[in-house]
């Protein structure tokens, strides 16, 4: 663990002529007056010498800085020059030294304020999509098992990166499970141009993960997910969800506690509430994942810790920047550290301790500006924004957008209608569809992300999701969804019909939950795909992974012996109940693209079935039109058939699509 060192209140100070003339010697064309020359003959590319003097109260230890002074003699000659300076026998004054210093004596602040116009925010994802319920993973204490291991991988690997066969025999854990943990890290990384991001599905154990972004995505493992809160509008809720299911015989057996947890309708936190937890995780974790990350100086103890601008980088897995209606900015664009560093010049480490107290120094006001948005909220009557809408019947209303890049499209509350959402429709690339009822959703636009959370009796399309989807406390729902990945959590008779480049993943309470091959297309779906790095040749819907019952990172106590059961895995879709999902086209009419068919090929058997099926489907169509009947009793007939489809429309509700998407 790092911690600042104090230098002895006995030095002597630097007087300020003495500095001033250490500043001319090092930096001529700086005075304390004049403004920074702007002279062909002069160009500076570091900090001047005063900012970096101003910084010393905050090292842990000597540390040699670079200057860099370049002379363009002539058009096609330049001169670069490197002064080094050792700060190490600079005498610095107790009044600096101190870890509290007096404002009296000095003029400038340590810390670079927060800017008030680009928030920290936690990076969501990680936390969203990226925790495991692997017991092993999940460490008493994360500093003392993850500091070893990163050491061990590092001797490991002179490239800093790790195979899942290296991670396996390091975690003592499955190559299963390793090579799951790689594909999730991917799933959430910040840089897309990471080379596990962009690696092909046969590559990725050559490529490997960097150890750094490893190491602090073990550590979140630790964390805990905010409890679900039950939805205000309760009669809403008990007007949508059924009294009764096939599950009550199971549910009368289970405990009080047990029973609460399954029967109670609940709904997902506010993003207000999730934000404030994840922060204030990051609050409380900060120093140890500094020390994850950190290096020591050479030469020096694990006392005297720096980051590097490539270290500093890594902590945009956890953190970014940005505010409402604004892309996120990558926290090393947000931080002064290297903001004005010299691209063709390696940037000056900055000490840990300095990148642990601007961070949280940014924490803690984030903190604050999110407090003083939800109190008028708490206080006040319930709007269109509240992140806790009532359900209702009415679509437009039902949909919440959070323009730019951070925040996700919410589609929230839709009962008894069918919905469609387009690419030109959404402005993020994420998309999260909560609490919806009896309902048909199309969202045919390529994602990075989806959730489907606390929906039933609804069908819901997802086009393209090019990073991860995560399906949680469903009942009879059917979803169908072309994806790199999917993880489907304490669901129940719930059917997946996927196209999935990866292993669908398992978790939680499930019950009886069936997969089957994807089953439908929509004319742009093949350029989808393509945007969202999706390969129609890989399709791993059959081969489900399936881990704990019991989900380590909920704030649950659990009965004993539950934290090792295994989640109820998935069974194939009988081929004969396989049937293709028709995607009406006039969705189509604002651009036209090429598929024209099913992307994913079918297994032979349920192209077998199907097959069947068409011919049985095409002889009875034969057979009626040969039927011996005169025109009379052939037009009886035809009407029969009409009046009994139309019958079945009523009795199935499927007559609302037809009327909602007519509409639209």
């Amino acid at each position: 663990m790092w911690r600042k060192k104090k230098t002895s209140k006995n030095s002597k100070s630097l007087s300020e002529l003495e500095f001033e003339e250490l500043k001319s010697f090092m930096d001529p064309g700086f005075t304390a007056t004049s403004p920074e020359p702007n002279t062909p003959g002069y160009t500076r590319s570091q900090p001047s010498l005063s900012s970096l003097y101003s910084l010393a109260p905050l090292l842990s230890s000597p540390l040699s800085l670079s200057l860099s002074l370049s002379l363009i003699i002539s058009k096609d000659l330049r001169l670069s020059i490197s002064i080094s300076l050792e700060l190490a026998d600079l005498p610095i004054s107790s009044a600096m030294a101190d870890d509290s210093p007096d404002p009296s004596t000095s003029k400038r602040d340590p810390q670079p304020a927060p800017n008030p116009g680009s928030l920290l925010h936690p990076r969501r994802e990680p936390f969203e999509y990226g925790l495991l319920p692997i017991p092993k993973l999940v460490f008493t204490d994360p500093i003392q098992a993850l500091l070893p291991l990163k050491q061990k991988l590092l001797g490991q690997s002179p490239s800093h990166r790790v195979a899942s066969a290296s991670l396996a025999e390091s975690l003592q854990i499955s190559p299963d499970h390793a090579r799951l943990i790689l594909d999730t890290l991917a799933s959430v990384l910040h840089s897309d141009s990471d080379p596990l991001v962009r690696a092909k599905p046969d590559e990725v154990e050559s490529v490997g993960a960097d150890v750094n972004d490893l190491v602090l995505f073990l550590y979140i493992q630790s964390y805990k997910k905010l409890l679900p809160r039950s939805h205000k509008d309760s009669a809403a809720v008990a007007d949508v969800w059924p009294s009764t299911s096939a599950f009550d015989g199971y549910l009368s057996a289970l405990s009080p506690l047990q029973l609460a947890r399954s029967n109670s309708r609940r709904s997902m936190p506010s993003q207000a509430d999730e934000e404030t937890h994840q922060l204030s995780y990051l609050q409380k974790h900060l120093a140890n994942i500094v020390s994850l990350l950190a290096e020591p100086v050479e030469g020096e103890g694990e006392e005297s810790l720096v980051f590097s601008m490539e270290r500093f980088e890594h902590l945009g897995l956890l953190i970014q920047f940005g505010d409402k209606g604004s892309e996120g900015i990558p926290i090393n664009q947000a931080a002064p550290f290297f903001a004005n560093s010299d691209p063709d010049m390696p940037a000056v480490p900055v000490p840990a301790t300095q990148v642990h107290d601007w961070i949280l120094q940014n924490i803690s006001s984030s903190l604050e500006i999110i407090s003083e948005r939800v109190s008028p909220k708490e206080n006040g009557p319930a709007n269109s924004t509240d992140p806790d809408v009532a359900m209702t019947e009415a679509c437009p209303a039902s949909i919440k957008s959070s323009p730019g890049g951070r925040g996700a499209c919410f589609i929230e509350g839709i009962s008894k209608s069918s919905f469609v959402k387009q690419a030109s429709d959404l402005k993020g690339s994420s998309v999260k569809v909560l609490n919806c009822h009896d309902s048909v959703i199309y969202i045919l636009s390529p994602l990075k992300y989806a959730t489907v959370y606390g929906c039933s009796d609804t069908t819901i399309v997802l086009g393209a999701v090019g990073k991860a989807v995560r399906i949680e406390h469903c009942e009879r729902v059917h979803v169908i969804a072309a994806a790199k990945r999917i993880c489907i959590a304490s669901c129940r008779e719930c059917v997946f019909f996927l196209g999935v480049n990866q292993r669908p993943l398992i978790v939680g309470d499930n019950h009886k939950l069936q997969v089957a091959p994807y089953n439908t297309f929509y004319s742009q779906l093949e350029e989808h795909m393509t945007e969202a790095g999706i390969e129609a040749t890989i399709n791993k819907w059959d081969e489900p992974l399936a881990l704990g019952m019991v989900d380590p990172h909920d704030s649950l106590s659990h009965p004993a012996g539950v934290s090792d059961a295994q989640a109820e895995s998935a069974a194939r879709l009988d081929p004969d109940q396989f049937t293709n999902f028709l995607i009406p086209n006039w969705f189509d009419s604002e651009s036209v693209g090429s598929t024209k068919d099913n992307p994913f090929p079918l297994p032979d058997t349920y192209m077998t079935c199907q097959q069947r099926n068409h011919k049985t489907l095409g002889e009875i169509k034969q057979m009626l039109r040969e039927v011996p009947l005169e025109e009379n009793r052939k037009r009886e007939l035809s009407s029969a058939l009409h009046v009994f489809f139309k019958d079945w429309l009523y009795a199935s509700g499927n007559i609302r699509q037809l009327y909602c998407l007519q509409g639209d």
